[in-house]
């Protein structure tokens, strides 16, 4: 029998082929391991590879050489559990609750969300956490395999693909809280007489060995993350692993932390991609990226290199993987940010940033930055500022930190990195600022932001489910956006709706309403009867708080006795927090309002008092206002 062995040597040959096509797909395929190394409290300002004013930091460099540099990264809140929660979730703090820090009451995660490691857990990975959460919702326990001090990848079973948290602490803003002491014992190996110093600080020795001090922090941090990236090479896992590098927010020099200026939020951001994940990033390798990612969008990133489907409900968007391409991330070249309550210190701040321009907008800018908030003035360089504004001895933009704001904010950041130059009421600018207000203006309305209702208010009302509430009452939450935005306008186009506002029968009508009678100040004097009345009646403390605000602000009754008694009538937390934050502008020395209080403490609601930031803040109304 004669046999044509040729059509079975090409069908072997073909089978062999795709056998070992098929091999090579799915050694491409198999999801990579994803390591987070997260430095606390450090904007991109202190490193060398982001900012010629920063400290050389060889082992991030190396990073950066096999992976991509992410010019423009940014923390969505200036300050850790806040951002944390954006960072776990996906989401706007303010839509979903968790715009509070720290928590006075934790939130249940949105509807059809979990926290993102849920997903990689259910996938089959295994997720660790070393160690800090600091997170603002009620976590669920399927989220980590482990989360502790002892929380490691090694544990997992053999071949399992892992995600991996580090949180390096040395940055933290704790480290500086030095003495004047150690400060003189304690020489910086960066040299404090030649350290940059920014344009909005005084330029002191004090100052001088903060810069210096902090940069050597951020010497040692990279020596840790050497070490970190030495493991896995050793354990075999480099070629395997996909490794993120980044701050977890802005810091920690003053004004940076809690602050939403961008020291507060522009943080550095690596990613290493091996070699065999190439596919999954849409970037010149040893390169540097453009476009503007942030908080929101990390988790959604992390799934999609894992493979794994975003959820419909996360705000953010995926920036590497399958799909993202070059064309996407070009459009990409804007960040919304959010500033709220940190610690004991109320402030309710919104920014845009789009390309090099900022807007920012101040709801409540008589809450100046340097308002009192004990953590920060713990720092020798904070308390100094604070000394060298009450002897005069400060210029224009130093100063600014004490004084009011304005209600809008425009900054050329390339050209202006420490804000200090505001282009808001520079006709050259005008298109700018009203597409970026605009921008902003529908960011909040569209969320909607729950902050337009105060905390107390939300923690008694929506906090079983904040999305639901802010869906359910978004129309209300328009119409206080309408309110706040009439400070935009002259006082003599705002005056017959403010005079509606203070006359509605929604609180919070009335809330916003002398909120913007606050900023109008000496121009709105003609609701003075108004504003007496509501400082007497007002069915919310808190309104009243607000009118003898608004009276004590333009000198023409003293806020002592409203603001007193709301302080003792107040059964909840929250709302005696941000009466006492009223106390204390009225009281703060750098305030220059310089009402005198006399607190006793044992007319305050003792179950309140348990409240860790009001622990806070009753230490500085003992040693600085009379208690």
């Amino acid at each position: 029998m004669n046999f044509n062995l040729k059509p079975l040597f090409f069908l072997m040959v073909g089978l062999l082929f795709l056998s070992c096509k098929q091999q090579q797909e799915n050694i491409q395929l198999d999801p990579p391991n994803i390591v987070w190394i997260t430095s606390e409290d450090n904007s991109k300002h202190y490193m060398k590879l982001f900012d010629e004013n920063g400290v050389a930091t060889p082992n991030i460099e190396a990073l950066a050489s096999q992976g991509v540099v992410f010019n423009h990264a940014f923390s969505n809140a200036p300050v850790c559990s806040v951002a944390r929660s954006t960072l776990i979730s996906g989401c706007y703090a303010p839509r979903v609750g968790a715009q509070y820090h720290r928590k006075i009451e934790q939130v249940p995660m949105p509807n059809g969300v979990e926290m993102y490691p849920a997903y990689l857990k259910s996938a089959g990975y295994y997720t660790t956490n070393n160690s800090k959460e600091d997170y603002n919702f009620i976590k669920s326990d399927s989220v980590w395999d482990d989360s502790s001090k002892k929380a490691t990848y090694k544990n997992r079973k053999q071949g399992q693909p892992f995600f991996h948290v580090v949180n390096l602490g040395d940055s933290h803003e704790s480290r500086l809280h030095f003495s004047e002491e150690q400060m003189k014992n304690n020489p910086t190996k960066t040299d404090a007489n030649t350290v940059f110093v920014q344009p909005n600080h005084p330029n002191t020795e004090v100052f001088k060995y903060t810069n210096a001090f902090y940069r050597d922090k951020m010497v040692h941090i990279d020596k840790q993350l050497g070490e970190i990236v030495k493991t896995l090479e050793t354990d075999g896992l480099l070629d395997s692993t996909i490794i993120f590098y980044f701050g977890d927010h802005g810091g920690v020099l003053p004004g940076s932390k809690g602050y939403i200026y961008e020291t507060g939020l522009h943080v550095p951001l690596v990613v290493r991609v091996p070699e065999k994940y190439k596919h999954l990033v849409n970037a010149e390798i040893g390169g540097r990226e453009n476009a503007f990612v942030s908080f929101k969008d990390f988790g959604p990133t992390v799934l999609n290199l894992a493979g794994i489907k975003v959820p419909e409900n996360m705000d953010g968007k995926p920036f590497m993987g399958e799909n993202i391409t070059k064309e996407y991330l070009e459009t990409c070249d804007e960040t919304y940010s959010y500033a709220d309550r940190f610690d004991e210190k109320y402030d309710m701040v919104r920014t845009v940033r789009k390309g090099k321009y900022k807007y920012m907008r101040s709801y409540q800018p008589f809450n100046f930055d340097g308002l009192m908030n004990n953590y920060r003035y713990k720092q020798l360089a904070y308390k100094e500022w604070a000394k060298l504004y009450d002897k005069g001895a400060l210029n224009e933009v130093q100063a600014a930190f004490f004084k009011e704001r304005p209600v809008e904010l425009l900054f050329d950041v390339e050209a202006d990195p420490y804000e200090t130059k505001n282009l808001a009421n520079d006709a050259n600018f005008k298109s700018k600022l009203l597409e970026l207000r605009g921008k902003l203006n529908n960011w909040v309305e569209s969320m909607p932001d729950l902050s337009f209702y105060p905390e107390h208010y939300l923690i008694e009302n929506a906090f079983e489910n904040p999305v639901k509430f802010g869906q359910d009452h978004k129309n209300d939450i328009k119409r206080y956006i309408e309110i706040a935005n009439l400070s935009l306008l002259s006082f003599e186009e705002a005056k017959t709706s403010l005079e509606k506002s203070l006359k509605s029968t929604d609180a919070w009508d009335r809330y916003w309403a002398l909120i913007n009678c606050s900023i109008f100040g000496d121009k709105a004097k003609e609701f003075i009867p108004i504003i007496q009345e509501i400082s007497k009646s007002d069915t919310e403390l808190i309104n009243k708080v607000r009118a003898a605000e608004y009276l004590g602000l333009i000198k023409h009754t003293s806020p002592v006795e409203v603001m007193t008694q709301a302080l003792y009538q107040s059964k909840q937390a929250a709302e005696a927090l941000l009466i006492i934050n009223c106390i204390v502008l009225m009281d703060q020395e750098e305030g220059n309002h310089h009402y005198k209080f006399n607190i006793d403490v044992n007319k305050i609601d003792k179950n309140i008092l348990k409240v860790q930031e009001l622990e806070r803040k009753m230490n500085y109304i003992k040693n600085v206002i009379n208690i």
